[in-house]
């Protein structure tokens, strides 16, 4: 009887057939999903309503990556979620099979492969990058050594017009009180390795657009990093006739996702320089607000295009003098909520109810400067479901067994490889090739942001 190791038990787990090497575990318990390169064998299963990636590995890489990964929950820091580890497997003639670790699969996320399959532009890799930067420097910011920093160690998700990134592999990983500039750069070295070898391999394979160079890429990764550490944690000096700085600092930080805790400020003898350094500094600004004032839990970026949306619609309603709370709930119900209920159930699978108002609010724009007047959202949710989503590939969980009845999946463990007889090119999202686009800075371009929130 295998053992289980876990802090949130699914009993649903125990009748598996663990006593099967897992490479070799039937159909019927498994799901086709997009995945990574592992040295590992991972399938996804399928347990009641819920799916889990399965990785079977040694048994003390295991236990140390379930912890790992328990400790980076517990922190609220984007990762897979860890439910157990499966030991003291046998198989059929009583021989030792190796342990299993059981992780909940990030619905909605992709790994980079998947995404490049696709086809991405550069501007959009420039997105990836940014989310990857920002993963990193969280991690750095909990104490957490990553070990093994690589594009293929990372989910990412559709976040607004970004892309969020979670960790998915923490195997090699150590959490510290806190890490010393030299782990900081260990990490970064063992970027550098890493990130080269999969941009030339992407560029190998013809999936990395001509335009852009793998050197170039590994080192916009590091300035991105070391730009933005320096905003997050590093030291501002300014003179006594300048105590603006301070706000302008928190509100570059605010921009970036970031709320500050504690704010360490000190004053030189004669109190002509005020000397001031984030102390602790936690994800998530825009998500936090968000979530207070309507209950819906998204990433980032989404949360602060919707709460541009709630603040657009407050101005629109001459709300201003009323409670924040008060216009959220009716934001919610009168403009949210009748756009997600207007999604047919077979199309829900497309994208997250957030990702979509997002859209939705795009196609509302650009409809409505194509016809040079304010088309009403729900009329742009029509237009979007049918010009738009009903074209796009579903993001959601794929049933391998129903995809068997009428074609054959080059790989059915990952349907992102396409089918047997597919003829020509990968599908391509259509917000992947838009030829009208509204020009914007960088997500990480501090300066600009510098720039932006100076006094006028």
């Amino acid at each position: 009887m295998p053992r289980f190791l876990s802090s949130r038990p699914d009993s649903r787990l125990i009748p598996l057939p663990w006593e099967v090497p897992l490479a070799d575990w039937p159909i019927d318990y498994l799901v086709a999903l997009p995945r990574g390169i592992s040295r590992h064998v991972v399938r996804f299963i399928k347990v009641g309503n819920s799916v889990y990636a399965a990785k079977e590995v040694l048994e003390e890489l295991a236990i140390h990556e379930f912890r790992m990964l328990t400790d980076l929950h517990r922190t609220k820091t984007p990762a897979v979620e860890p439910l157990a580890v499966v030991t003291g497997r046998l198989d059929r003639h009583g021989e030792p099979l190796d342990p299993v670790l059981v992780t909940r699969h990030l619905e909605f996320s992709l790994p980079y492969r998947s995404l490049f399959a696709q086809g991405v532009r550069p501007d959009t890799v420039g997105r990836l990058l940014d989310a990857m930067v920002v993963l990193l420097a969280r991690l750095h910011l909990v104490g957490f050594l990553w070990g093994d920093v690589s594009l293929s160690n990372i989910l990412f998700r559709r976040d607004a017009g970004e892309f969020a990134a979670y960790l998915v592999d923490a195997e090699t990983a150590e959490m510290h009180e806190a890490l010393t500039a030299g782990q900081r750069e260990h990490d970064l070295t063992i970027a550098t390795t890493n990130l080269y070898g999969e941009f030339s391999d992407l560029e190998a394979g013809r999936m990395l657009d001509d335009s852009l160079d793998p050197l170039k890429l590994v080192e916009s990764i590091l300035t991105r990093y070391r730009e933005l550490w320096a905003e997050l944690t590093g030291v501002e000096e300014f003179s006594d006739q300048e105590v603006f700085r301070i706000e302008n600092r928190v509100r570059r930080l605010n921009a970036l996702g970031f709320d500050v805790a504690e704010l360490s400020m000190e004053t030189s003898t004669d109190g002509s320089v005020i000397r001031i350094q984030p102390k602790v500094v936690d994800a998530g600004h825009h998500t936090r607000r968000l979530l207070r004032l309507t209950g819906l839990d998204v990433e980032e970026h989404q949360a602060r295009r919707l709460l541009n949306d709630l603040d657009t619609f407050r101005a629109r309603t001459n709300q201003g003098h009323v409670d924040e709370s008060v216009v959220a709930h009716q934001w919610l119900t009168e403009c949210f909520q009748p756009v997600v209920t207007a999604v047919p159930p077979e199309l829900r699978g497309k994208r997250e109810s957030a990702q979509i108002y997002h859209e939705v609010l795009d196609y509302r724009w650009y409809a409505s400067q194509r016809e040079n007047r304010e088309v009403p959202l729900l009329d742009a949710t029509h237009g979007y479901i049918h010009d738009v989503l009903r074209a796009l590939p579903d993001e959601a969980m794929t049933d391998t067994r129903a995809i068997g009845e009428d074609r054959q999946l080059s790989n059915p463990f990952d349907p992102s490889q396409g089918f047997v007889d597919d003829d020509g090119p990968m599908p391509v999202d259509p917000w992947e090739v838009d030829e009208e686009e509204v020009a914007t800075p960088g997500f990480l371009d501090i300066e600009a942001l510098r720039a932006a929130k100076k006094p006028r």
